[in-house]
């Protein structure tokens, strides 16, 4: 903790660190305030809403597949401030566009045929905008830290992402859409500026040709990940994990309209109460760990919540109330019996989830040379984002089929078996690796 604290204080990490956290607050107001408009205000049908939510989830995820390798090589190859400073200003074009759509969905004008249109190009660009930007924020960490700050700077940029995601989704369900409008335009310009002050990171990398083949790329990609005990079993697990979070991030919403019965703002206070979680389970695990990067209670934390997500589930279903009118507010939700217990469920199933995945992406950065930070960082990514992609789909699908929600969080369990097992190998082979070789 006093790691984290000293480097909250050094221009070697605070520009970054308030870049990254703006980025994360943009795309989750912009997301969000696409999302609960065209689920509380355009459909109403829970299976159309899953869907959407879906469709929404991988048009973000699909860049990612599409552009990690040629990410990842460009900001091992290339200074990745200079990089920083081409994505914060496109991010401000992007949002141009994104605000468009949602200024022509508030005001009614043809709806279906080009707000929503122009809404998702905008959340697809914002993807491409994250493709990018995702290698360098976690890669740029040991070419700025010690070695021993890699690990606390590492969580406190997972735990300011999810605290800018919590933000986001407060003031995404919250803000009237005019000035959901105004903020992401504001957020990208001041996140320009902040960026400018992020100190240089030339190229550790000799190598300056870039493979544009996007399937050439991705290969080769794979093929360096899966190469190294250490970075398969990380990215693998990482890629299970973030499958959970994109089904569960599917169907959260659908699932607080139709069978926790709620507005949307209650919506966005469970989505705060998971982003606060992940930022507390972040922050957390550096102060357990003591700045050890170790995968040694990773698998006790998805354990723990595969648990606690079968707690969730048996909530929803006991969950019989019945509104007294429209759909619970947040102060009609927050009395009822249960409404306590599910809050805090979820908060900890975000904990759990946070101590699970921040010393896997430190694996990430530190067990290969700083040259192939980036594209260590982008192989994730990479896989991460068809995994996600893979889940999105089949959750939407779920809903299609008419399963009940309820249900549908059970899918996730299994996958926190696998993550387990994998997080074990990797504590198995870290175990087997001379301290000298860190």
């Amino acid at each position: 903790m006093t790691t984290s604290t000293h480097l909250m204080g050094q221009r070697r990490f605070l520009p970054l660190f308030l870049t990254q956290l703006l980025n994360a607050l943009n795309d989750n107001l912009y997301k969000n305030a696409m999302v609960l408009f065209v689920v509380y205000q355009v459909y109403d049908s829970p299976e159309t809403e899953t869907l959407i939510s879906g469709v929404a989830t991988a048009v973000f995820v699909l860049p990612f597949v599409l552009f990690s390798a040629t990410a990842g090589q460009l900001a091992d190859m290339r200074d990745k401030t200079k990089i920083i400073r081409w994505i914060k200003f496109a991010e401000i074009l992007i949002m141009s566009v994104g605000a468009t759509g949602l200024l022509l969905a508030a005001r009614g004008m043809q709806v279906e045929s080009l707000a929503i249109p122009l809404m998702f190009v905008a959340l697809f660009a914002m993807g491409v905008h994250s493709t990018f930007f995702g290698p360098i924020k976690y890669a740029i960490l040991p070419q700025h830290l010690h070695k021993e700050e890699v690990l606390a700077g590492t969580g406190l940029v997972e735990a300011g992402t999810y605290l800018a995601i919590l933000v986001g989704m407060m003031l995404g369900g919250a803000l009237p859409i005019m000035w959901s409008i105004v903020g992401v335009i504001l957020i990208a310009l001041i996140g320009y500026a902040t960026c400018r002050f992020v100190p240089p990171a030339p190229a550790q990398c000799a190598e300056t040709k870039v493979d544009w083949n996007p399937i050439r790329a991705s290969k080769s990609l794979i093929t360096f990940s899966m190469g190294n005990p250490e970075l398969r079993y990380s990215v693998l697990a990482i890629s299970y994990f973030w499958t959970i979070a994109a089904i569960l991030s599917v169907q959260f919403i659908p699932l607080a309209k139709n069978v926790l019965l709620a507005d949307k703002q209650v919506a966005a206070v469970l989505l705060v109460a998971f982003s606060a979680g992940i930022a507390i389970g972040s922050v957390s695990i550096n102060a357990l760990l003591k700045g050890d990067i170790s995968a040694r209670y990773s698998a006790r934390s998805v354990m723990a919540l595969g648990v606690l997500l079968i707690g969730f589930y048996a909530l929803c279903r006991v969950w019989n109330l019945e509104p007294a009118g429209e759909l619970f507010t947040v102060g009609e939700f927050l009395v009822q019996p249960l409404a306590l217990a599910l809050i805090v469920n979820l908060l900890l199933i975000a904990v759990a989830g946070g101590m699970f995945v921040v010393p896997l992406y430190a694996f990430l950065t530190t067990r290969v040379d700083k040259s192939e930070a980036s594209r260590s960082v982008a192989a994730n990514n990479f896989i991460s984002s068809i995994f996600m992609v893979v889940g999105a789909g089949v959750a939407g699908a779920l809903g299609v089929l008419g399963i009940p929600l309820q249900e549908q969080l059970l899918v996730s369990l299994i996958l926190c078996l696998f993550s387990a097992q994998l997080a074990r190998k990797l504590h198995a082979t870290e175990a087997l690796r001379p301290p000298e070789t860190f």
